[in-house]
């Protein structure tokens, strides 16, 4: 996304409400930047985002209730132009790669100082994608060290609900018979399915099914 005229429209989200504070003081004393709304948990991020339609979210993982990861990925399927920059105590590999799966545009440690953090903020209101300078060592040295790209235990990322479904994928069922099956409304199945292809990092619902044989789901008697 390109940043068009005016203040970069931010929402905060943070459990820790001194944090909050001092994102808000900070984005205050700025003329391009504005704070549009502060959310507490997941869930309150992606009704305010819905409500705001802010061009960054400040995003937080450990929250009550729907995390970070999972909250970023919400919003960001209702509002794919939304830039979401993880600012976070979390510097291991999962986070990292769960935060990039669900789409997020940056990633900082709650250790950065404020210029960095308002130049994040502006390089993703303008389309790039940034990473603190802990976390870019660590991306390096984690595709140093392995041959194969970080996603051989994506199933680990999936809600038990999300394994559910894409076992019943695997098995060869419609989204129509997954509802039937799981009691679910046809809405709820779509969503779960574009969720489980995002984190499998697949194009459709043949090669979620492969990836889920070869982990054993979705065997007969299963």
């Amino acid at each position: 996304m390109t940043q068009s005229t005016g203040p970069i429209r931010v929402l905060i989200v943070d459990d820790h409400p001194v944090y909050r504070d001092g994102l808000r003081t900070l984005l205050t004393s700025l003329p391009d930047t504005e704070a549009v709304g502060e959310a507490s948990t997941g869930e309150e991020a992606i009704a305010l985002a819905a409500n705001t339609s802010p061009d960054v979210v400040l995003m937080d993982i450990k929250m009550p209730g729907i995390n970070g990861i999972e909250a970023t990925r919400c919003i960001l399927n209702a509002q794919p132009a939304v830039a979401v920059l993880m600012l976070t105590m979390f510097e291991d590999d999962s986070s990292v790669f769960a935060a990039m799966r669900a789409g997020a545009r940056g990633y900082l440690l709650k250790g950065a100082d404020q210029a960095e953090i308002i130049r994040a903020i502006k390089a993703v209101a303008s389309g790039e994608a940034i990473f603190g300078p802990a976390i870019a060592t660590r991306l390096m040295h984690y595709f140093s060290s392995r041959q194969h790209p970080p996603t051989p235990n994506a199933l680990s990322d999936l809600t038990e609900r999300e394994q559910e479904v894409l076992g019943l994928i695997a098995r060869g069922l419609s989204n129509a018979d997954i509802s039937g099956r799981l009691f679910l409304s046809p809405k709820t199945v779509r969503n779960h399915v574009s969720n489980i292809l995002s984190k499998l990092q697949v194009a459709d619902r043949v090669q979620a099914a492969l990836r889920a044989r070869d982990a054993g789901l979705g065997n007969p008697g299963a």
